[in-house]
């Protein structure tokens, strides 16, 4: 893949932007052949990088002059231009890196619309607009983002004019902000999943048997409905609705706790068993109410005899013993990285994504789900990757690694007086073309 590169960009700390900045950005995430900074300093590398497998796509890169960048892969990838789009993609000024170091990634200079002016920790981020960013300009000379964790603080500060945008907002707020003629809500459909792991590597969910009833004793759509609302639509499957490759005709799983039982004495667990069920103790934008969801599932597998034990987790720690893990059953979710099934599928059930730290947080290993996702990357008509993606959650429902719980719409509310703003599927906030009026 050969890009050339609009002249004439500077990074925010005034060095011109070139294909030695694109080159220096994307290797410093190649951990495994060209290891420039240790595991997460000087801001790499990104774990979604090795999750979509990189570091074996990819073969080189070079610097063919200032302002041409050609990649190398060693075999062809149609998601490696949707890679670039995700955030481990970001070009990087090399010179502010290095005079930063280990702090880099407290000065991130970047080439965008806007930016960093100030950074509180666990309070405010502040930027404001870059004179010389070379797209339009944007409209607004400042914007402060605030950590507000109480929904009802957000809630209050919005109706009474102190901030202009919210999100995070409980669907049982939603009917009183529409009353507001000052406010407006917005909603779509996002590109997520959150989902109910089992750990294949821990007895007995190596037993096609026992995940099998697992699914079959989960009342997804009573779930759903109990702790999303309107907010909330039931999953079938680990694609969303709104990506490509999605399929449309997959069944289905229904909730059978009968047949729970009799799955569980077929794998040889008459009386039921022991487990533990790992969650979250912050919400998430797929999981608004992460313990509420443990706890209606504790209480679903009850009913079939598997007896869960809570294990609440502050999010840190958590993602680091679940990505190694340290878990029976696991809550989790994912928001897309781009628009491409790879970046769902890959990350979370080929074989390869199952190394701790793992995205494939089921350490589910099935072969030709693997041959699939492989032929889905390397095909370049999308037909045959969409007949190639239907296969392989077809595959995965027999399988059945997951429990898939829910799709949540994407929410937020702002200020009458705010325009143009817009929410993305990926989740990703850009302001460049909203403005205030007096």
């Amino acid at each position: 893949w050969t890009f050339t590169l609009r002249e004439g960009v500077k990074f925010h700390c005034g060095a011109p932007f070139d294909a030695r900045a694109v080159a220096y950005s994307l290797e410093r995430q190649w951990g495994k052949r060209t290891p420039l900074h240790p595991a997460y300093g000087v801001g790499g590398p990104y774990p979604v990088w090795g999750y979509l497998g990189l570091d074996e796509t990819l073969d080189g890169v070079d610097v063919i002059d200032a302002h041409t960048i050609r990649f190398r892969l060693r075999e062809p990838c149609s998601p490696f231009l949707s890679d670039l789009a995700c955030n481990f993609a970001a070009i990087v000024c090399p010179e502010d890196a290095a005079r930063h170091g280990e702090e880099f990634y407290r000065h991130p200079c970047g080439t965008g619309p806007f930016r960093l002016s100030s950074w509180a920790p666990g309070n405010s981020v502040e930027l404001v607009r870059f004179d010389e960013y070379s797209g339009d300009a944007p409209f607004l000379d400042r914007i402060q983002f605030l950590a507000v964790p109480k929904s009802t603080d957000r809630f209050f500060r919005l109706v009474s004019g102190t901030v202009d945008v919210i999100d995070g907002i409980p669907p049982e707020d939603v009917a009183a902000l529409d009353k507001d003629p000052n406010v407006r809500t917005i909603g779509a459909l996002g590109m997520n999943i959150a989902y109910l792991a089992m750990n294949l590597d821990h007895e007995p969910y190596g037993s096609q048997l026992v995940r099998r009833a697992v699914n079959a004793a989960v009342d997804v759509k009573s779930l759903v409905a109990e702790i999303y609302g309107a907010q909330g639509e039931p999953a079938r499957g680990p694609l969303p609705p709104n990506v490509f490759g999605f399929d449309a005709t997959l069944a289905e799983t229904p909730y059978d706790p009968e047949l729970a039982r009799t799955l569980l004495r077929e794998a040889g667990y008459p009386e039921g068993f022991e487990t533990t069920l790992w969650t979250m103790s912050n919400p998430r934008p797929y999981m608004p109410e992460p313990l509420r969801v443990a706890q209606r599932l504790q209480t679903m597998l009850a009913e079939v005899g598997i007896r869960a034990k809570i294990v609440s987790l502050e999010w840190g720690e958590y993602l680091d013993r679940v990505h190694r893990g340290h878990h029976d059953l696991a809550l989790l979710g994912w928001q897309a990285d781009s628009g491409d099934p790879d970046n769902f599928l890959f990350v979370h059930f080929d074989r390869t994504s199952a190394e701790p730290p793992a995205g494939n947080i089921a350490f589910y290993r099935g072969e030709r789900v693997h041959e699939l996702l492989l032929a889905g990357r390397r095909a370049a008509d999308p037909e045959e990757r969409a007949r190639v993606y239907h296969e392989a959650q077809e595959i995965l429902q027999r399988d059945a690694p997951w429990v898939p719980l829910a799709h949540t719409r994407e929410l937020a509310a702002y200020r009458a007086s705010v325009h143009g703003f817009r929410l993305h599927p990926t989740g990703r906030v850009l302001l460049s073309e909203v403005w205030v009026a007096p």
